[in-house]
């Protein structure tokens, strides 16, 4: 009898081939793909400045869409917005005077009119001297000059009520975003920030994803694409412990339209291929088993797979775009 002997690296070697090989030969299948589960992630981020005063995600938390999740100190916009609201009512009272100035100048020209047409028509008949028709003529011609001045600046005072307007509106645009309410319904992945925080615009707050569906990303070789299509109903398989399996049907909702260099985490059917090409089937995961980063395989040929455990769920339907 010969003594075989292995050393701790070659039993750890060894022990972390196997389940590898069991999912991989189960009853002789072979999959044809292995990948990932991923989800959509969503990063929620601030959208205006401000101390953080209250935040209520936490990790693992489900949250559903519109909920409110977190509040920024208005104090200086609101302080700011009081300022300008000031400021356009006393551009608008100057407005105001503007324009009663020019009510004025328009009597005092109308006047004027009358009177250089009449110191005219004396000059006319030798009984105004060049000089009187003169004076009249500058005094209303004046007049036109300053009501066209005035109206100038009646259109200049408008411009900035307008400007003040859109200022104004601009900061209780920024006071309303102070709000954040939750954009999608999911469950928290990962908390940035806590309370008494000072949060800028675009500043992260927290990660959300729904772990309803999951994605299962593989990558197929040139030569498996012909056996899938957008729609195809598939069968992934995950670990479910103790050497078992459990398939999980899924439906296929994306497959990239060009080739990239195998990733090298991923093993595929054939692999001495180069290029391969990514796909993304969409699983169920009522139950909430699914994690994501959980690796699986897929079996393209159909969902029934002997001796494999069947998971019950529904295929989801499969998205019209990606």
């Amino acid at each position: 009898m010969r003594n075989f002997s292995m050393s701790h690296g070659g039993r750890v070697a060894v022990l972390v081939a196997l389940p590898v090989a069991f999912m991989g030969c189960d009853n002789g299948v072979e999959p044809d793909a292995y990948g990932n589960f991923e989800a959509t992630e969503v990063v929620v981020s601030a959208q205006t400045t401000g101390q953080l005063e209250r935040f209520i995600p936490v990790e693992g938390m489900r949250l559903e869409t519109g909920a409110l999740v977190a509040v920024v100190d208005t104090t200086q916009l609101a302080l700011e917005r009081a300022q300008l609201i000031a400021q356009r009512s006393a551009t608008d009272a100057r407005r105001t005077e503007v324009a009663r100035q020019i009510e004025v100048l328009e009597v005092q020209r109308d006047i004027a009119r009358r009177a250089f047409d009449r110191t005219t028509r004396l000059f006319e008949q030798k009984a105004a001297t060049a000089q009187q028709l003169d004076q009249a003529e500058r005094e209303f011609r004046t007049l036109v000059a300053q009501i066209q001045a005035a109206r100038a600046q009646l259109t200049s005072v408008g411009m900035d009520v307008a400007s003040n307007d859109a200022r104004v509106n601009q900061v209780s645009d920024q006071i309303s975003l102070s709000t954040v309410a939750n954009p999608t319904s999911g469950t928290i992945l990962t908390t940035y920030v806590r309370v008494g925080e000072v949060v800028q615009p675009g500043r992260p707050l927290y990660r959300i994803a729904s772990l309803d569906t999951l994605v299962f990303r593989a990558y197929l070789t040139g030569g498996q694409m012909d056996g899938v299509r957008i729609g195809q109903r598939v069968a992934v398989n995950v670990d479910r412990g103790e050497g078992g399996l459990r398939t999980i049907p899924g439906v296929v909702s994306w497959i990239s339209e060009t080739a990239e260099f195998t990733p090298t985490p991923v093993q595929t059917r054939d692999e001495r291929a180069d290029l391969v090409y990514a796909v993304k089937i969409l699983v169920p995961n009522e139950d909430g088993r699914l994690r994501i980063g959980m690796p699986g395989d897929v079996t393209l040929g159909g969902l029934a797979q002997p001796g494999r455990d069947s998971g019950g769920e529904a295929a989801p339907e499969a998205p019209e775009g990606r």
